[in-house]
């Protein structure tokens, strides 16, 4: 069981038995109002002072206590005879430099932390606990946890690497403690695949290294730096391509605070091609949360790169991702109205963004496997600019007139197939409030959606085209920018 699950489900049942949301607990408490959710989902470590607040305020102070406890006292305080720990109040942090680099290709960020740390205690230390966690729409738990139950982190693309000493003289092993969905907990040990050991002895320094990516589209736009230890300077650094034209500010927060400005300002620098964005503070006080946030301009994506890169750099997936082979999990409507809304809202979000990039005459559309969640939603937007919103659909009739057309899709848009569709189908779907409904649609309508109705079943148009037939390079293909010809396509409801 993951570590934080027992004083985590302990919380949850104590709230819900007070009849609290998180924000009412978070209000009664002192604290953001956003921190309970985030402490409930793993996006936070609760601390003791926390475990105290939640239970004066739920009225059960020695079980939430007890529960914070037994899983996170031995971070705090070692059990007698054992070494103690990077948790334990022996440690100094000297130097915490954080960078976080945008790489254009393949489209993902790579964080690189460099620490350097004192023994002030009295035992040697002989590991280091690292915590890797992601948020891709803070404040919306909700939404970032339907985001990663369908889309976790996984350890191939995270691609840890740590080292100790200075100019990374030795390759540190390490073990997993944690393994959820957006948060990781890795002991770093000071010691190495050969055996070799190096600990930590009390008045020494050292510095630890550890650099991982997290692909773009699990990322959300702002890199966070807690202060959970003594620590006499903090450093941060943004680095973006230039074409991408990065604007970035800064906010400091705390377990008992909305957020504020930064209380300096952010240095920016142009090194190259890139924008560097530079941020550092001495002596912050323990718990301090500074976060730079950044937002960057989709419309200046270097129109020279291929197709399939500019969507990917826009969060589509590309071929050859597994949740572009599966089928989606159907909604259960009403019940997960939000969530479904909530996805609604990012597919149109995404479709905004690649419309800028791209002309879609013919009409466009996206399934939210494309976006990285494999549920069953997916949004079209017709030729006409008319949208249809498409929960839980499945083909149920068609029509024996067919006809090949040649399509594009977001996930390979490299290429361009023939594909044989009918030119009627009939859909059953689901409203938002879980009541089914039958819909028809004609000609290129029809094959906008019957396409997302593929995505939502595991299936790509390549799986549509007769055998011996292949797509044909984009650059070769002369339908950009033309509707298909169709006479009068409609949309109406079947009488049902």
């Amino acid at each position: 069981m993951p570590a934080q699950d027992g004083f985590v489900a302990e919380l949850r049942r104590r709230r819900d038995v007070a009849g609290l949301s998180q924000i009412a607990l978070a209000g009664l408490m002192g604290y953001g109002r956003s921190y309970v959710s985030k402490v409930e989902t793993g996006g936070e470590l609760p601390s003791k002072e926390f475990a105290d607040k939640a239970g004066q305020a739920l009225g059960a102070a020695g079980a939430l206590t007890a529960a914070w406890q037994e899983e996170f006292a031995d971070r705090r305080a070692p059990a007698a005879g054992a070494t103690p720990d990077v948790g334990a109040a022996g440690l100094l942090v000297l130097d915490d430099d954080a960078e976080l680099v945008y790489e254009l290709e393949p489209g993902r960020y790579r964080a690189t932390m460099r620490r350097r740390i004192r023994n002030v205690g009295a035992e040697p230390i002989t590991r280091y606990l690292i915590r890797i966690s992601v948020d891709r729409y803070p404040g919306d738990a909700q939404r970032s946890n339907l985001l990663y139950r369908e889309d976790p982190l996984r350890w191939d693309d995270i691609d840890l690497h740590a080292w100790h000493g200075e100019g990374r003289t030795q390759r540190m092993r390490w073990q997993v403690k944690v393994d959820r969905d957006a948060v990781k907990e890795i002991w770093l040990e000071l010691a190495a695949d050969d055996g070799s050991r190096f600990p930590l002895y009390p008045g020494h320094d050292t510095v630890i290294e550890y650099t991982y990516t997290v692909p773009e589209r699990q990322w959300g736009h702002w890199f966070q730096r807690a202060v959970r230890l003594p620590t006499r300077r903090l450093s941060v650094q943004l680095v973006f391509p230039a074409a991408l034209g990065p604007t970035v500010w800064g906010l400091h927060t705390s377990m008992s605070a909305e957020s504020s400005p930064l209380s300096t300002p952010i240095e920016e620098t142009v090194q190259g091609d890139d924008h560097l964005y530079r941020w550092s503070t001495t002596d912050p006080p323990l718990h301090a949360r500074y976060r730079l946030e950044w937002t960057i301009t989709d419309h200046t994506i270097d129109p020279a790169r291929r197709p399939s890169e500019r969507m990917a750099a826009l969060g589509v997936l590309q071929q050859g991702h597994r949740l572009l082979s599966q089928p989606a999990r159907p909604f259960d409507l009403p019940a997960e109205a939000d969530d479904a809304r909530r996805l609604i809202a990012e597919l149109r979000s995404v479709m905004t963004r690649v419309g800028a990039v791209h002309q879609f005459a013919k009409g466009m559309g996206i399934a939210a496997p494309q976006i990285g969640v494999g549920r069953a939603a997916a949004v079209v937007r017709t030729a006409a600019g008319d949208e249809i919103t498409l929960l839980n659909p499945t083909i149920i009739d068609s029509s024996d007139q067919a006809d090949a057309q040649y399509e594009g899709c977001l996930s390979f848009f490299d290429v361009r197939g023939q594909v044989p569709r009918p030119l009627t189908i009939q859909v059953e779907h689901t409203d938002i409030d879980g009541r089914h409904r039958i819909t028809q649609y004609e000609h290129g309508v029809a094959r906008l959606v019957a396409h997302e109705i593929d995505h939502l079943h595991g299936h790509l148009y390549l799986d549509r085209m007769p055998p011996g037939v292949e797509p044909i390079p984009v650059e070769q293909y002369r339908g950009t920018g033309q509707a298909w010809s169709y006479q009068q396509p409609t949309t109406r409801p079947a009488d049902r």
